[in-house]
C-alpha cells in the first residue's frame, strides 16, 4: 500500500509486540486463554486494495478510523449489535470475494515459476492429507525456502535490523474511509472477532467483550499511527488454546496464550530483515504463498455464503462484486460488494432450490 521497507519494518514489529502484550495482559488479567493476533482475512483484504492507488499516509488514516470503529463497538454493544445483524452468508461472501485473487494467484504462479510453487502445493497437500493443521505453515515455510536460494531473491539485503519507528502523519480521506476503513472494521468484526468470541464462549471461557475489544481497538489504533493495521481476537488459535490440548485443566489454559503472546515478542526481533525481504521478491510469488494458506478459508466462505436459500442471492451478489476488482469513485469493490448484498438482502429476493 505505498509503505517504504523501513515503514512495513515498523508496522509489523509493532504489531506483533502488540499481539504479544495484549495476549499476555489479558490472558494473565482474566485468567482466560486470551490470544490477540493478526487478521488474515483483513491482511489479504489490504493487499487486494493496493490497486487503488493511495499513500500509505491516507491508508493509515483508514486503519486509524477502522480502529476507532472497534473501540467505539468496545463502549457500545449497540454497535456490536448492528454489525451482527448483517448476515453471516454476506460477511463471508464479502470474505470470499476479496481472497478470490490470491487463490486464483497460486494457479498463475504455478505456471509461471513451476520449480518454485509446484513442490510447495505438493508438500500442502500431503500435509492436508496427514497433518492438515502443519499443512499451510510448513509449505509457506518451503516456499520461502526455495524463494530465498533462488534468484528472484537477488536483489534481496537485510539492512538495519531495527525497523526506524517514524511516526506515520495520517491523511483522512472519505473515499479511502469508505474504501478500506469501513471494509477492514467489518471483515475484522465478522471474521475474527465475533468467531473469537463464539469459540471462546463454547469452550467455557465467557470473555467480557467490552473490555477485551475496547483494549485490543485501543492497541490497534496506538500501532495504526505507526502503519499498524489491526490487532483482534484470535479465531483458529484460540480454539488451540483454549480446548484440552492446551491443559487438561481448564483454569490453567490460560498460560498457553500467555506463552503465545511471549512468542510473538520474539517474533517481532525479525521483522525489519523478513520486511524487506518481501518487498525484494516477485509479489507474485508472495501472492501465491497467501493464497494457498487462504484456500480453506476460500472453501469455508463460499460455502457460508451459498447454505440458506433465503440469502443465497445476496451471497453470490456479494461475492461476484468483490471478486471482480472494481473501484468506482475511488471506493473498491469489497465497499460496494457489501452494498449489493445489503441492498439484495433488504429487498427479499431470495434463490429458490428448484424442485422435481
Amino acid at each position: 500500500m505505498g509503505a517504504n521497507s523501513d515503514e512495513a519494518a515498523t508496522a509489523i514489529f509493532l504489531m506483533l509486540i502488540g499481539y504479544g502484550v495484549l495476549s499476555m495482559g489479558l490472558s494473565y488479567w482474566f485468567r482466560m486463554p486470551v490470544s490477540v493476533v493478526w487478521s488474515t482475512p483483513g491482511a489479504a483484504f489490504l493487499a487486494s486494495s493496493g490497486a487503488l492507488g493511495l499513500d500509505f499516509s491516507t491508508a493509515v488514516g483508514a486503519f486509524i478510523f477502522s480502529s476507532v470503529l472497534i473501540v467505539l463497538t468496545g463502549l457500545w454493544p449497540a454497535l456490536s449489535n448492528l454489525v451482527r445483524k448483517i448476515p453471516a452468508q454476506i460477511s463471508s461472501a464479502m470474505l470470499a470475494g476479496v481472497i478470490f485473487p490470491f487463490v486464483i494467484s497460486t494457479v498463475h504462479a504455478a505456471v509461471d515459476y513451476p520449480t518454485l510453487i509446484l513442490p510447495v502445493i505438493v508438500l500442502w497437500l500431503v500435509l492436508n492429507r496427514f497433518a492438515p493443521v502443519w499443512a499451510s505453515p510448513v509449505a509457506i515455510a518451503l516456499g520461502f525456502l526455495l524463494i530465498a536460494v533462488s534468484p528472484e531473491a537477488s536483489d534481496y539485503s537485510p539492512g538495519s535490523f531495527w525497523p526506524a519507528f517514524d511516526l506515520v502523519l495520517p491523511e483522512f480521506s472519505l473515499a479511502a474511509i469508505a474504501a478500506i476503513g469501513i471494509p477492514l472494521y467489518l471483515i475484522t468484526m465478522a471474521s475474527q472477532n465475533l468467531p473469537g468470541i463464539a469459540i471462546m464462549n463454547s469452550l467455557g471461557y465467557p470473555l467480557p467483550v467490552g473490555k477485551v475489544l475496547t483494549a485490543t481497538g485501543i492497541g490497534s489504533l496506538v500501532t495504526a499511527f505507526f502503519g499498524g493495521f489491526g490487532l483482534n481476537l484470535a479465531a483458529i488459535t484460540a480454539a488451540l488454546n483454549a480446548d484440552s490440548g492446551a491443559s487438561k485443566d481448564p483454569a490453567r489454559r490460560w498460560v498457553a496464550a500467555f506463552f503465545g503472546g511471549f512468542v510473538y515478542i520474539l517474533f517481532a526481533l525479525g521483522a525489519a530483515p523478513f520486511a524487506a525481504f518481501v518487498l525484494a521478491v516477485p509479489r507474485e510469488l508472495l501472492l501465491a504463498l497467501a493464497g494457498l494458506a487462504l484456500i480453506n478459508t476460500f472453501a469455508n466462505s463460499v460455502k457460508a455464503a451459498v447454505i440458506d436459500d433465503s440469502h443465497r442471492l445476496a451471497g453470490i451478489v456479494t461475492l461476484v462484486i468483490g471478486a471482480a476488482g472494481i473501484t468506482v469513485l475511488g471506493i473498491g469493490g469489497a465497499f460496494w460488494a457489501l452494498v449489493a448484498g445489503v441492498i439484495v438482502w433488504l429487498s427479499g429476493s431470495s434463490l429458490r432450490r428448484d424442485r422435481a
